[in-house]
């Protein structure tokens, strides 16, 4: 039963999210909003990604093991495809705002507490298998063209690829295949994420919903796809720290697309502001790390 209520959610009886038709003014829109969105809350969504630097970095280390070379572009290209779950806290800080709440970074950790949780790490788990997928498939390719031997050093590796008739078998089989890799993830996840933070609803639901809109906006999709990629790479250069940027505002945008591809929820999630907490003051320190209540400072009540 509980493995039901993850992929079908609560009330299988509900209505289908209703899907609507947009345009391109939709999508500089949608860029708009999720810039604005950005440069509101920028330190929360560069805190959030802060990750993406890291593991770039950590990854082009890693890469400097000659034998893992071949997987440089395929795991870095690969982000694309659970990028839609980790941008899950930006979903969440654009609904949060929307709604004119105060917002502070541990909002976007809110989704840990959403209805629909379950059916967000069922997808997300989808995501990450679809990603080990591809890197397996994009392994499998190079060994077809150039065999289970490394590259002998970087510069050898790029002229192999490069300069060769094995290189540029690689790199067209190696691009179509990640091309078809990607618009799969796009046709069930665009949509998906976002409905699973604004509604609860199952994971099956959110995908039918995020194929439906793909399906009544196919060429609208394919431009943003094309958004989507041309932002990453450029995001990417150099060594990723564009990311940091270029990943809460495709959050935050993916959140604003959604609201124009799907129509409003008749009874949406209703949220409370957060009580306010309390200002520490400096004086109060050390002694208020062991105190067993906040004191009030002289002269407040």
């Amino acid at each position: 039963m509980a493995q039901l209520h993850v992929l079908m959610g609560a009330d299988t009886i509900r209505a289908r999210p209703t899907v609507r038709r947009i345009g391109l003014a939709d999508l500089r829109d949608a860029l708009a909003r999720g810039f604005a969105d950005f440069s509101a809350i920028p330190t929360h969504a560069v805190f959030l990604c802060l990750i993406y630097p890291i593991v770039g970095l950590v990854l082009a280390r890693a890469m400097m093991g000659y034998a893992l070379l071949p997987l440089l572009f395929p795991l870095a290209a690969g982000f694309a495809l659970v990028g839609p779950f980790a941008a899950i806290g930006f979903y969440e800080l654009s609904r949060r705002r929307e709604q004119g709440l105060d917002i502070s970074w541990e909002d976007a950790f809110d989704v840990l507490h959403s209805p629909s949780r379950d059916a967000i790490a069922a997808l997300g788990f989808l995501l990450l298998v679809i990603f080990a997928i591809w890197i397996g498939v994009a392994q499998a390719i190079y060994v077809a063209n150039f065999g289970y031997e490394p590259a002998a050093s970087m510069p050898d590796f790029v002229r192999q690829v490069f300069t060769t008739p094995a290189g540029w078998t690689l790199i067209i089989v190696g691009n179509f295949v990640g091309f078809l890799f990607a618009v799969t993830v796009l046709i069930i996840s665009v949509v998906a994420f976002p409905l699973l933070v604004d509604r609860e609803v199952g994971a099956v639901e959110a995908v039918l919903t995020s194929v439906r809109a793909v399906a009544a906006n196919p060429v609208m999709m394919a431009v943003w796809g094309l958004i989507v990629a041309a932002l990453l790479v450029i995001g990417s250069l150099p060594f990723f720290f564009g990311l940091a940027v270029v990943v809460p505002v495709l959050g935050h945008s993916t959140w604003h697309l959604y609201r124009k591809l799907v129509e409003p929820d008749p009874t949406p999630r209703q949220d409370h502001p957060r009580p306010p907490q309390q200002r520490r003051y400096a004086a109060q320190f050390p002694a208020a790390l062991f105190a067993g209540e906040d004191k009030q400072p002289p002269g407040q009540s």
